[in-house]
């Protein structure tokens, strides 16, 4: 193992490197350094057009190139080194682009998304409809079902806090699922479990009935939190992964207004009979979900790469990408990262979530805490007791009650897809603040409808409208935004399990005690109580969480080591590094001549960069 440049220093900064090209996966030309220097656009320093080798930053690029590798050919304006990033002129810090070609970055257009990526996308955010659904529709049933079946308040609670149990099983058995049999089968089983669940839920005769359908459909949400976001995610190009990927939590929402909805759709039925067709409406989406998993969507590429079946991966990859498109280049970087992650679970294991160093508990500190926090606020709760909260606060009239619900929903998804947008123009920090002060505000608003005899709707209506769109705006996207953010790549899929099941408890202990503790505390201070809840989270928030916009998924260790001082991470980041072994690099990558090899070492530029040039440490 070579010595570490002198010239790199902790904080990711060099002050006197003259940019030498350095050996990365895609650039094997020069002896490995500690971390790859992310260059980005080449520079004609010496702006010599006479010369058969132009200078350019970070390399040599030879012009004279053989008629007939046009597929190797590289041009003036294509270094093929590091060139995602700007000139270190002008440094700018942006996402990174892991297991993508590198024309897929920087000066070049990003490539437009696919009418086969949207589709698929389309089809497995599906999924996720089903979830919404379920909390849309209990909201209004919860009420028509405890009527019917004579159920206490405490059955009601468990009734509705149990999906979150059960889902937390489905969650945890679905990844041996999705890795065995293949993601289109974790979607089909999801789809089942609903099937299955609100079958039983619609003709349950009694509590032990309706509990049994609770079950199958906690199983099937389980299995669709968890295999959503990975499908899309890794059928995603690179540039467009994060627009796509909140189709998810859109869906959701989507599936919340309908839940709304089929309480106005059988509005005129009996009420023994209204609960039962709302839950079977449950089981429509859930078939479309089989069909579009069997006969529409490709399986995962990745998952087939896992799996030795490079061949259909390829296939699955020209499908995503624009004709003409180097998806070998593609393959091979998928087995790169799972050779690199399988490093990882055998060099690490679970030591370092469990015995955490200064820079990775601060990372589960904050991952983890936002996803608690998420469902600390009470959302689910509130959510599933709309109905309630709205007839103690003097709203009897059971089509008003549906109308507002719906009204709430529309409010919800709007302000959930303006977030999509501010989160990557605003910050993260910015969002965060102003959700939960705004939370905070809304909630003591509808405390005042409970104060005394007032039985203000006015207050409950408005104060619980604010409530959802500031939830909206920051704690609903940001609390899956964060986590999947600042984890480093070595602790990702743990800490991510970690964070969810821990927002599945949260939010199981708060649907499961909503009713008890309105009821002993009084509502009003029930509200009060949650406003403080979320003065409290905000101080949290204001101290601990970092502004992670624009920052690269690679950057995350080496930001959390500056801010707690913690240098023993950038060791285990460079083992990862160092697994990349140059000699596997795929033959279509642009070849460049390193002046560290050439003898010529004046063609190093004689001016240095500005100081502020970044360099990030290629953490994966």
């Amino acid at each position: 193992m070579s010595e570490p440049n002198p010239n790199t220093v902790a904080d990711g900064y060099s002050r006197t490197d003259q940019r030498v090209p350095i050996a990365t996966s895609t650039t094997p030309v020069a002896p490995p350094l500690d971390f790859d220097y992310n260059d980005g656009v080449a520079s004609d320093f010496d702006n010599d057009d006479d010369d058969d080798n132009a200078m350019y930053y970070g390399a040599t690029i030879s012009n004279n190139q053989d008629d007939d590798d046009d597929e190797d050919d590289t041009t003036a304006s294509e270094t093929g080194v590091d060139r995602h990033l700007a000139h270190p002129d002008n440094p700018h810090m942006e996402q990174t682009h892991e297991g993508e070609h590198r024309f897929d970055h920087g000066d070049i257009a990003s490539l437009k998304i696919t009418r086969s990526t949207k589709l698929f996308a389309f089809c497995a955010a599906l999924n996720s409809c089903n979830l919404g659904y379920d909390i849309g529709v209990n909201t209004g049933a919860g009420p028509l079902v405890q009527e019917s079946l004579n159920l206490t308040d405490l059955q009601v609670e468990i009734f509705m806090g149990s999906l979150n149990l059960f889902a937390m099983v489905g969650a945890l058995s679905s990844n041996w699922i999705s890795d065995k049999l293949g993601r289109r089968w974790a979607f089909r089983i999801a789809a089942i479990g609903f099937i299955f669940g609100t079958v039983i839920q619609s003709g349950a005769g009694g509590y032990a009935s309706l509990m049994l359908g609770r079950s199958f459909v906690g199983l099937g949400v389980g299995f669709g939190l968890a295999v959503d976001p990975v499908y899309i995610s890794e059928i995603s190009q690179a540039a467009h992964r994060g627009q796509l990927v909140t189709w998810s939590e859109i869906a959701t929402n989507v599936g919340i207004l309908l839940g709304f909805s089929s309480g106005l759709v059988f509005s005129s039925v009996d009420d023994d009979i209204a609960w039962r067709l709302m839950f079977s409406l449950g089981a429509i989406l859930p078939c479309f979900v089989i069909y579009f998993s069997t006969f529409v969507m490709p399986e995962s590429p990745r998952w087939l790469v896992s799996n030795d079946r490079d061949a259909e991966a390829r296939e699955v990859l020209k499908m995503l990408y624009p004709d003409g498109y180097d998806v070998g280049v593609i393959v091979h970087e998928i087995k790169d990262g799972i050779e690199k992650e399988a490093i990882a679970e055998h060099a690490i294991g679970w030591d370092v979530i469990l015995f955490p160093t200064p820079a990775f508990k601060r990372m589960l500190l904050v991952g983890v805490g936002v996803a608690i926090a998420q469902q600390a606020v009470g959302i689910d709760a509130i959510q599933y007791f709309l109905v309630y909260i709205l007839d103690e606060s003097g709203i009897h009239s059971r089509s008003a009650q549906t109308a507002i619900l719906i009204m709430l929903g529309v409010i919800k998804l709007v302000v959930i897809v303006l977030a999509g947008h501010l989160f990557d123009r605003k910050g993260r920090r910015p969002l965060f603040i102003v959700s939960l002060l705004g939370m905070s505000v809304s909630l003591l608003l509808v405390s005042f409808a409970f104060v005394g005899n007032a039985n203000s709707e006015g207050f409950a209506v408005f104060g619980l409208a604010l409530y959802l769109a500031f939830f909206s705006l920051g704690m609903g996207p940001g609390a899956w935004l964060v986590p999947s953010e600042v984890f480093s790549t070595m602790i990702r899929a743990k800490a991510m399990s970690v964070a969810t099941f821990m927002n599945r408890v949260t939010a199981t202990i708060m649907s499961s005690t909503f009713l008890s503790v309105a009821n002993a505390m009084s509502w009003a201070g029930f509200f009060i109580m949650m406003s403080i809840v979320c003065l409290i989270i905000l101080g949290w928030v204001y101290v601990y969480l970092p502004e992670t916009k624009g920052r690269p998924l690679e950057d995350m260790s080496q930001y959390f080591a500056e801010i707690t001082g913690d240098r023993s991470i950038l060791e285990a980041e460079e083992l990862l590094h160092r697994s990349d072994d140059p000699s596997t690099a795929p033959q279509s990558t642009p070849t460049v001549e390193s002046t560290a090899r050439s003898p010529a070492r004046n063609l190093v530029p004689e001016r240095p960069p500005p100081e502020d040039a970044h360099i990030i440490g290629t953490m994966a």
